[in-house]
């Protein structure tokens, strides 16, 4: 009778364990809050590196729950050490800070009005990509393990990035600069985790992708150099606009023609034309800039090189020059398939089986992607569409929003996953 007791109690205990401690009085404490914060955040956004009334209203709340601080990290990241009562690995999790230069166009009660400086002009700023939902989500976890030092076992590092969208132009910035003022050391981070809420998926849904998630990005520039003639006598100069057109015309086909489309998606898109100032006068010169996305390094090498070989090639077949610039702006978000397959339990057992979908990879960007370069990463995606919804807007645009209701299966999600993994 002794040792079935003892079985009992075993199992009990398992079972306790395998549904995860009980947090409910504490996520309930913080989901009014949670909202509360998402909304000033939201009036008033602030662009990239200049994320300072962010960053003030950030470390006043961890250093409120008696978090260890660090603040200008990156110019104007945050960065919270939670040490649990037990020793053990090192989680990070992840929060981008800033908004964007878009107008916004929706009727809410607390619409951003703020305008900034942006290239030398004053811009309306809008977080029109959900960033001031992770930022209070991640509020929420660090509110919620807080009180709950004695269930962790190792140590919480809460990352409030700044420049997730790009840092000003001659700036460095983003997950690449924490990276490289060592935000993943002192102590070394064993994972990390971040999530990106999603104004057209569901509340309540949670989608993720095991290995290549998010595309590599990188810019480019190319120069046209022609001879400049009279509108009226194309044959006496070198049209760039028409070599220009030309040039875009023969990239398309690196994409269409020599890129293995079945295997993984990948796009060349030229953003921008400049180039001539009259009518009646075939300019000297035409500038375009834009972008490559790739979700494997080989491809992304491939069309690397055949831009740089066509550019100036096609050119000087229509008797021009060209020369062509390549940046990179992120790396592929790559999740680690062990961490998936580590996590994946914590978050159906917190979202429900059903509500946990698998998607295909996204050609949209992520610099979350430089701190998988360094260590094991799982990115996912939040619902934050509302039930009954007819029409929602993507990001990047004026009349994105989001619902609230989504924000607390976030701090759920990112808490669980935070203790499972270092109870582990």
């Amino acid at each position: 009778m002794k040792k079935f007791s003892t079985l009992v109690l075993f199992c009990i205990g398992f079972l306790a364990y395998s549904q995860g401690p009980n947090l409910s009085k504490d996520y309930d404490a913080v989901a009014d809050k949670i909202i509360e914060w998402r909304r000033d955040i939201h009036k008033n956004p602030e662009l990239s590196n200049r994320e300072f009334k962010t960053a003030e209203k950030i470390t006043e709340h961890l250093k409120s729950l008696g978090i260890e601080v660090q603040t200008g990290v990156a110019h104007t990241g945050v960065v919270g050490i939670l040490k649990g009562k037990k020793p053990g690995k090192t989680i990070a999790l992840r929060a981008d800070i800033d908004a964007l230069p878009v107008l916004e166009r929706n009727d809410l009660p607390f619409k951003s009005t703020v305008k900034a400086d942006y290239k030398g002009e004053q811009v309306p700023v809008m977080h029109a990509c959900g960033h001031d939902a992770h930022i209070a989500i991640l509020m929420g976890v660090a509110e919620v393990l807080s009180k709950n030092t004695d269930k962790i076992n190792g140590t919480i590092k809460f990352i409030f990035q700044p420049a997730e969208e790009g840092p000003p132009p001659g700036e460095e910035g983003g997950a690449l600069l924490m990276v490289k003022e060592g935000v993943l050391k002192n102590p070394d981070v064993d994972a990390i985790f971040g999530l990106h809420i999603k104004s057209q998926t569901p509340v309540g849904t949670i989608r993720y992708k095991s290995g290549g998630t998010m595309a590599a990005a990188q810019s480019f520039t190319i120069n046209v150099k022609g001879k400049q003639s009279h509108g009226s006598e194309p044959w006496s100069g070198v049209d760039p606009i028409l070599i220009s057109a030309k040039i875009i015309d023969g990239l398309q086909t690196i994409i269409s023609r020599e890129t293995k489309l079945t295997q993984e998606a990948a796009v060349i898109t030229v953003g921008k034309i400049t180039s001539g100032v009259r009518f009646n006068i075939i300019p000297e010169s035409a500038e375009m800039i834009g972008t490559i996305r790739t979700l494997d390094q080989g491809m992304k090498e491939h069309i690397n090189r055949r831009m740089n070989e066509m550019v100036p090639a096609i050119a000087k077949a229509y008797n021009g020059e060209a020369t062509i610039e390549i940046r990179d702006a992120t790396e592929i978000t790559y999740n680690e398939p062990a961490l998936v397959e580590q996590m994946l339990p914590t978050i159906k057992r917190v979202a429900g089986e059903a509500n946990v979908q698998s998607q295909n990879a996204v050609t949209g960007a992520e610099d979350f992607s430089y701190y998988q370069k360094e260590i094991p990463g799982f990115f996912f995606f939040l619902g934050g569409m509302a039930a009954g919804t007819t029409e929602s807007f993507p990001h990047h645009t004026p009349d994105f929003r989001i619902d609230d209701s989504g924000l607390q299966l976030g701090v759920r999600v990112l808490t669980e996953m935070s203790l499972d993994f270092l109870n582990d």
